[in-house]
């Protein structure tokens, strides 16, 4: 299936890039290049869960590598094959152009589990998982129609202001 911005609402983070997208179900046994990515015959909500329960020997499953927790990790990849932690395998598609405008970082407010960013020019706040690394001035934002949409980077520096298709 292919998804799109649009669409990564039905897409369950956390997700893992994949080498393909010849994938295919043969008796609840989800195949990428000859290893399995999935057993659907077993219990569980999630893909991790029924990869841990499998039978089938641990050299015979596909390999997952690095998760991407964000939509803005999906985009930034030069991959477009994904599996889902449903174990629902994707294509994601690049459709549209955004602008990249960077704003410099007004504050960062530490909570308890994440971090509140405020850009000057920008009237509302992000959630971030953690705050900034030290030295990052900047936030580097996608712009949906004009609006502040997703926060895509940080820099030192102002960079130019670009688009990126998302």
């Amino acid at each position: 299936m292919i998804v799109t911005y649009s669409k990564i609402k039905k897409v369950e983070f956390p997700v893992y890039k994949i080498g393909s997208s010849n994938w295919e179900l043969a008796d609840g046994l989800l195949f990428l290049e000859g290893k399995i990515l999935d057993d659907k015959n077993m219990p569980g909500e999630t893909l991790g869960i029924r990869r841990l329960q499998t039978p089938y020997p641990k050299d015979s499953l596909y390999k997952l590598y690095s998760a991407i927790y964000s939509f803005q990790g999906i985009v930034k990849q030069k991959s477009s094959t994904f599996v889902d932690s449903k174990g629902f395998p994707f294509i994601y598609e690049k459709t549209t152009f955004c602008d990249l405008k960077y704003y410099k970082i007004k504050k960062v407010e530490r909570k308890d589990v994440a971090s509140i960013l405020w850009l000057e020019g920008v009237n509302f706040p992000f959630a971030i998982p953690r705050p900034p690394e030290e030295g990052m001035l900047w936030a580097g934002v996608l712009h949906f129609k004009g609006l502040p949409w997703v926060l895509y980077e940080y820099s030192e520096e102002k960079l130019k202001d670009t688009r990126r298709k998302v």
